[in-house]
């Protein structure tokens, strides 16, 4: 394997994942959330599993220890045959074997993780239809995904009812239940697999998690047909959950993109969800050339030292 060893797993493992972070950037703004959340949790699938696929290659060259193929070598060498292709050195391919093993421990630990907090949710209280109320004084309201044998709930504390008024109340409900219908656990959890693979796209991970917000927003918005009342009991649950520091976050919390989103006049909202789809769709197609390249690669390589008969 030539250059086009060295470059893929520089290019979707190192700098496609970056390309994904202006998008990332602009897409938070959108005024379309839910089709750039897809966009660019797709993205960040395909860039991670071509970066994964890259990997795979460069680890397999390690075959070429094999005894039985490197005796084949040694006799092609010695009847005066064309000279073998020389894989990447095995450094390199021990790297991508070590790297292999510790994504594949992320992955599974990442599945595991969120299965243990759906069914931890689940069992929180008791479910009235696809409501469930937790007893706990902590004002917290959660879309609950479904698992085997238990369909998706609502989960909402006595404290979060306690805190909110019927019209607020009706706000969280519209949220979470848009949660359920578009079933974002599936989007985050796409996302958040790819950034176990490879952490560069922990941004566009980030970037998914506060569209899913916004667009839940949006439909809870369009439920209530008061956009101002969904941010008032968004910063409301905010305050009383985590106090003015980190609901107001100086620093830029998402809990006032999303308050921003709502108040914001619609003609200041960015209509940009083509952008953001187009530049993934890009950044999708260049992964996968690359790392169809890399494959072809590979198996010219293969046919050069593998005995024929």
């Amino acid at each position: 394997m030539t250059w086009l060893v060295h470059v893929p797993v520089l290019l979707p493992v190192l700098l496609l994942p970056v390309a994904l972070w202006p998008l990332a950037r602009i897409a938070t703004r959108d005024g379309r959330p839910e089709r750039a959340a897809r966009a660019l949790a797709a993205g960040a699938v395909v860039t991670a599993g071509s970066g994964l696929v890259c990997l795979l290659l460069v680890a397999a060259t390690l075959a070429d220890d094999v005894p039985a193929i490197e005796r084949y070598a040694h006799v092609s060498a010695a009847a005066g045959g064309q000279p073998l292709p020389e894989p990447i050195p095995d450094p390199l391919a021990v790297g991508a074997a070590g790297l292999l093993l510790w994504i594949g421990w992320r992955a599974a630990s990442e599945r595991h993780r969120r299965r243990a907090v759906a069914r931890s949710l689940h069992a929180a209280g008791p479910a009235d239809g696809d409501l469930l109320v937790a007893d706990w004084d902590s004002p917290r309201a959660v879309a609950v995904p479904p698992v085997p044998g238990r369909r998706g709930h609502v989960l909402v504390t006595s404290g979060l009812l306690r805190l909110l008024d019927a019209r607020e109340r009706r706000a969280v409900l519209a949220h979470e239940r848009a949660h359920l219908r578009h079933r974002h656990d599936r989007t985050t959890a796409a996302a958040g697999l790819a950034t176990a693979i490879n952490p560069l796209l922990r941004p566009v991970a980030a970037a998914v998690d506060l569209l899913v917000e916004r667009s839940a927003d949006e439909d809870a918005a369009r439920t209530v047909a008061d956009r101002r009342l969904v941010a008032h009991t968004i910063a409301k649950v905010a305050l009383a959950a985590h106090g003015p520091e980190a609901a107001l976050g100086i620093g830029g919390s998402s809990t006032v993109c999303r308050v921003e989103a709502l108040v914001r006049p619609t003609s200041g909202r960015l209509r940009q969800g083509g952008f953001t789809v187009s530049g993934s769709a890009c950044v999708s197609a260049l992964s996968l050339l690359v790392a169809a390249a890399a494959v072809a690669e590979f198996a010219a390589l293969l046919q050069a030292w593998l005995p024929t008969g």
